[in-house]
C-alpha cells in the first residue's frame, strides 16, 4: 500500500471543493430553465430537477456506469450556460449525454456553437409557445394519489403544465381535523421522506396550499356527486385513484360529472384500453376519454419483456412478483375475502394471485398466452422485484443479453422506462424514489443458451406513479420534445 502524502490530500480535497462550488453555481441555472422556460434536465436519466448540490455531484458519478469518459461538473457547466444562450422552449433534455457528445466530438467548437449545431432543425425544441395548463382532479388520496399530489405540487414549473385543482375524499364522521390530517399525510411520507417545500391549509376555501398550488379538498361518496363546471374546475382530466369503478360504464360518471378525460390507475376491465407507457402508448387516441394505466407490476415488466421478445423472441416464461405488502393486506391476522391475505402483512411472505403476466399480452399481443405469473407479498412496505423466466427463441449469453438491455436503457425509446443498474451490493430500499417502470439487476441475469432469467426492481408506488404521469401528460397533449433523441 502506498501511503497518501499531504499534497495529494490537499489535492482531493480541492478537486471536491471546486466540483461542488461548480454544482453550486449550476443550481440556480437549472431552476431557472425550469420555472421560465419549462425545461426539465436530467443526467443519464437522473433528474436534476430542484436537488441538492450534492445530488448534482452523484449524477455526475453515475455516467461512470455507462460512460469510459470520465465527467465532471466542470465540463457540463459550460454546455448548460449555452443551453441558457439558446434559450428553447419547453422541453427534457439530458444535459450529462450532451457533455458526453460535446467531449466525445474533441470540442473543436465552443459550447455555444456545438449545442446550436446540435440542436439545428428541431424545430419543436426552438418553440418558445407555453403549453396551456391543463386543470387535474385526484379522485382518491392514497399511495398514488399523494405521490402524485407531491410532484404536481413540486414541479409546476412555470404553471402552464398539469395543474392540480383539487382531491376528492370521503369526508369521515365527525372530525374537524381532517384538511389538517390531508396535508400532514401529504407533508410526512414514512417511505418517501419529507415533502418538498412548504405546505399550509386554508379553512376559508377549505384547501392545502402546496408551493403555491391551491388544492381544494372535495368530499364525496361517489362521482355522481360532484359537478366541476359548478365548482369552477374547467374539463379536469380526473385521476381514479380508488380502484373502485374500474369499467367504462362506471367511470363514466366523472365524465357526466363534467371531467374532459378519466385516467384509471389500475388494471382496466372490459374494453377499455391498458395503456402501459413506453410501449402501447400508439393505442391513445385524441378522443379517448378513458383510458387505464394498468398495474404497476405490468409497467414494470413489459418494457424489459417488450426488449427481450424483439431481440431473441419469447418462446414461453413465467413472472414471480415479490412484491411489498400494500394496503389491502391486514397488519395482523384478521378476516379477508382473499385467500391468504388475511394474515399479517408486516409477519409473513404471502403468496397470492397476480394477472400482471397475463395483462403483459394488452400491451404486447404476440405474447398472448406465453406467460405465467404469481405473486408473493413480502413484509416490506415499498420497492418490489420480479423474476422474468423466460424460453427464448434464439439463444445468447449473458452479456449479450445485458448489453441489449443497458442498450435500451441508455438510448432507446424506452429510456424512461427501464433502468440499469451494475452494483453488485443493491438491495432494495436503494431503489426507493426510482422514477422507471423498472430498474435490471445486470449483475443478477443469469443466461444458458436459450434459458434466461432477468431481476427486475421496481417501486411499486414512484416508478407507478411516474408512469402514470406520463400518460397524463399524453392525455393532455403536453408530451415534451426529448434531447438528445
Amino acid at each position: 500500500m502506498t501511503p497518501i502524502n499531504k499534497q495529494q490530500q490537499d489535492d482531493f480535497l480541492h478537486d471536491f471543493q471546486d466540483r461542488q462550488a461548480t454544482a453550486e453555481r449550476m443550481l440556480p441555472i437549472i431552476g431557472h430553465l425550469f420555472r421560465k422556460h419549462g425545461i426539465t434536465l436530467s443526467i443519464y436519466g437522473r433528474s436534476v430537477n430542484d436537488v441538492s448540490a450534492a445530488d448534482l455531484l452523484k449524477a455526475h458519478r453515475f455516467i461512470g456506469q455507462h460512460e469510459t469518459t470520465k465527467v465532471t461538473e466542470r465540463d457540463s457547466f459550460p454546455v448548460l450556460q449555452a443551453i441558457v444562450e439558446l434559450e428553447p422552449g419547453a422541453a427534457r433534455i439530458d444535459l450529462g449525454k450532451l457533455t458526453v457528445a460535446y467531449m466525445k466530438s474533441g470540442k473543436t467548437e465552443t459550447p455555444e456553437d456545438f449545442v446550436n449545431q446540435q440542436m439545428a432543425g428541431r424545430s419543436e425544441l426552438l418553440n418558445k409557445a407555453q403549453p396551456v395548463h391543463q386543470d387535474v382532479v385526484l379522485y382518491g388520496f392514497g399511495r398514488i394519489g399523494r405521490l402524485l399530489a407531491r410532484e404536481l405540487a413540486q414541479n409546476v414549473g412555470s404553471g402552464k403544465g398539469l395543474r392540480l385543482r383539487a382531491i376528492v375524499v370521503r369526508k369521515p364522521r365527525g372530525d374537524a381535523n381532517d384538511l389538517e390530517k390531508r396535508a400532514s399525510l401529504l407533508r410526512r411520507d414514512s417511505v418517501h421522506g419529507p415533502f418538498n417545500g412548504t405546505i399550509s391549509v386554508d379553512h376559508d376555501s377549505n384547501s392545502i396550499i402546496a408551493n403555491g398550488n391551491i388544492i381544494t379538498v372535495l368530499y364525496a361518496n361517489s362521482p355522481d356527486d360532484l359537478d366541476y363546471k359548478a365548482l369552477g374546475i374547467h374539463q379536469p382530466l380526473v385521476v381514479d385513484n380508488t380502484g373502485i369503478w374500474r369499467d367504462k360504464q362506471a367511470l363514466q360518471k366523472h365524465l357526466d360529472g363534467g371531467a374532459g378525460k378519466v385516467l384509471l390507475t389500475a388494471p382496466g376491465k372490459g374494453d377499455m384500453k391498458n395503456i402501459v407507457f413506453g410501449v402501447n402508448e400508439n393505442m391513445m387516441a385524441d378522443d379517448d376519454k378513458i383510458l387505464s394505466a394498468a398495474s404497476c407490476t405490468t409497467n414494470a415488466i413489459t418494457p424489459v419483456l417488450k426488449v427481450i421478445n424483439d431481440r431473441f423472441g419469447v418462446e414461453a416464461g413465467h413472472i414471480e412478483s415479490v412484491h411489498s405488502y400494500t394496503n389491502d393486506q391486514n397488519l395482523i391476522d384478521n378476516y379477508h375475502e382473499a385467500d391468504r391475505r388475511g394474515r399479517s402483512a408486516p409477519l409473513n411472505m404471502v403468496l397470492t394471485e397476480t394477472g400482471a403476466a397475463k395483462a403483459v399480452s394488452k400491451a404486447l399481443p404476440e405474447l398472448e398466452g406465453k406467460l405465467t405469473g404469481n405473486a408473493i407479498r413480502v413484509p416490506t412496505p415499498n420497492v418490489s422485484m420480479a423474476i422474468i423466466n423466460l424460453t427464448l427463441l434464439n439463444g445468447t449469453d449473458k452479456q449479450g443479453l445485458n448489453s441489449i438491455l443497458d442498450e435500451a436503457a441508455m438510448s432507446s425509446p424506452l429510456q424512461d422506462q427501464i433502468d440499469y443498474m451494475t452494483s453488485t451490493e443493491l438491495v432494495s430500499s436503494d431503489l426507493v424514489g426510482s422514477r422507471h417502470a423498472g430498474v435490471v439487476d445486470s449483475q443478477a441475469t443469469i443466461v444458458n443458451g436459450k434459458h434466461c432469467v432477468v431481476y427486475v426492481w421496481y417501486d411499486n408506488e414512484y416508478g407507478y406513479s411516474f408512469q402514470v404521469l406520463r400518460m397524463m401528460q399524453a392525455m393532455a397533449g403536453q408530451v415534451l420534445p426529448v434531447f438528445p433523441t
